[in-house]
């Protein structure tokens, strides 16, 4: 059973009408995501060969998917012959028990945490709370979403939600003095409050981009300084790390280290990429400790359609062209994996609660794909979600009767004359609108959200005879 922060309270719709009357919401989110994607595409029109770079993502994701229990043994060999100390964990109740008992047993009471997806979808913060340890986190985005209480909208940029002069209101409140909103004087004020942090910090908590078997080693990519301060000042190092994030030997990071960057953020390379293997004598932390944990990702990986979803690298390229995710953001989708990728992703690792209505948070049009840097088909995997998925008694009821009527050519042939009749009518209330704004109980549920647009005045049966006889 997987749980954490990945299954969903409230179904999608109810969720997505609630953020749809916030303007300001939307506003952020407009003009943050078209900056990120028109960044993208100058950068990723800049390399000839980006096609076969995605296929090679693609087909190295693909290769660990098909060999991961045998590449998770190597990992764990080459990393403790390195030093470190693996653990691994079934679902996000016993990851939290394996960290908050190493942080334990360092006696330490607080901890600086790069950020971390991982850690997120196990809900480590609150475990370590409830163990009366601070998590304090460093990357700038995730510090605004801990200051305001709030929770992360977004796989890359958690605050993408909130402007310049809400952020100095955040930092003002928590006691960070920032005199403006302008963003040196915003990152400034947020660096005097982390430096003291990181000087003082006994344990790190870190995840991992890439995990390379052949070596042991874990690689976080960043854009801040951060990370690499939490993960050499501390003594103890601990690093939660989901299993599909292995690669199988350190040459594959080639093809990942210019499909992430460009991916993201749009930059051709990481400012700041780090790279661990083990312990070394006198440099960088005396203890590491590895997590591997699963919660839900070998339910995931047993589907042959679902589990491309475990090629993601968390780039979230998928977010920011998704028209729906621009107009509702992350708090909607009510998993730590919001847009495109969350409603594949999170229905898989936990069909638990509203993550059911997750599939249907999508209009289908395929941007998604075709900015997803290991080719992850969202698409395809949305609809055998929903065919695979538990349908409404009435939706049932509704392609039994289809079904039924389909079978035979003298009940096709009386449905077809009923629907024409009903189309006239429908015609003559509809008027020059050429659509229904309304229809009756239970398509009511259609109409609710959009119009329907009436059948078209030929049927392709009456096209085709017409066709033939010319």
């Amino acid at each position: 059973m997987s749980g954490g922060h990945i299954v969903a309270r409230t179904p999608f719709p109810v969720a997505a009408r609630k953020e749809l009357g916030d303007t300001q919401l939307r506003a952020n989110l407009r003009r943050a995501t078209h900056t990120i994607r028109d960044k993208r595409l100058r950068v990723v029109g800049e390399v000839p060969d980006w096609e076969e770079l995605r296929r090679s993502g693609a087909a190295i994701k693909d290769d660990v998917l098909a060999r991961l229990p045998e590449l998770l043994e190597r990992f764990e060999a080459a990393a403790t012959a390195a030093g470190a100390t693996v653990h691994w964990a079934r679902d996000a109740a016993e990851a939290c028990g394996v960290v908050t008992g190493l942080v334990r047993d360092t006696g330490a009471t607080e901890v600086v945490k790069v950020k971390s997806m991982a850690t997120q979808e196990i809900g480590l913060n609150e475990a370590l709370e409830a163990a009366g340890i601070a998590a304090v986190e460093t990357d700038l985005a995730e510090l605004i979403v801990q200051l305001a209480g709030d929770t992360p909208s977004h796989i890359l940029v958690p605050a993408i939600h909130y402007n310049r002069s809400q952020i100095r209101e955040i930092f003002t409140r928590s006691g960070l003095s920032a005199l403006t909103d302008d963003p040196p004087a915003l990152a400034e004020a947020a660096r005097r409050h982390l430096r003291a942090k990181f000087l003082s910090a006994r344990v790190g908590i870190s995840g991992a981009n890439f995990a390379v078997a052949e070596s042991g080693t874990l690689v976080v990519v960043e854009s801040e300084g951060n990370g690499r301060m939490c993960l050499t000042l501390p003594e103890t190092l601990i690093s939660v790390v989901g299993i599909e994030k292995i690669l199988p030997t350190f040459r594959d990071l080639e093809v990942f280290l210019q499909l992430l960057p460009r991916s993201s953020t749009g930059e051709r390379m990481n400012p700041y990429t780090s790279l661990w293997t083990g312990v070394t004598p006198g440099d960088g932390p005396r203890t590491l400790h590895i997590v591997l944990v699963d919660n839900g990702r070998t339910e995931t990986l047993a589907d042959g359609v679902g589990r491309q979803a475990l090629r993601c690298i968390r780039c979230s390229a998928c977010l920011n062209v998704c028209p729906v995710y621009e107009r509702v953001g992350g708090h909607a989708y009510g998993s730590v994996y919001p847009g495109p990728i969350g409603a594949i992703l999170s229905p898989q690792m936990s069909g638990e609660g509203a993550n059911r209505t997750l599939p249907y948070a999508s209009t289908l049009c395929g941007a998604c794909y075709d900015a997803c840097p290991v080719r992850i088909n969202i698409p395809e995997v949305l609809v055998h979600l929903r065919q695979t998925g538990p349908h409404p008694p009435a939706e049932r009821a509704a392609m039994r009767a289809l079904s039924w009527t389909m079978r035979d050519r003298r009940r096709y042939a009386a449905a077809r004359l009923g629907a024409r009749l009903a189309t006239v009518k429908a015609r003559w209330v509809a008027g020059r609108r050429g659509a229904l704004r309304h229809l009756p109980w239970p398509l009511s549920r259609w109409t609710s959200t959009r119009d329907a647009p009436l059948p078209a005045r030929q049927t392709f049966r009456e096209w085709w005879a017409h066709e033939r006889a010319r």
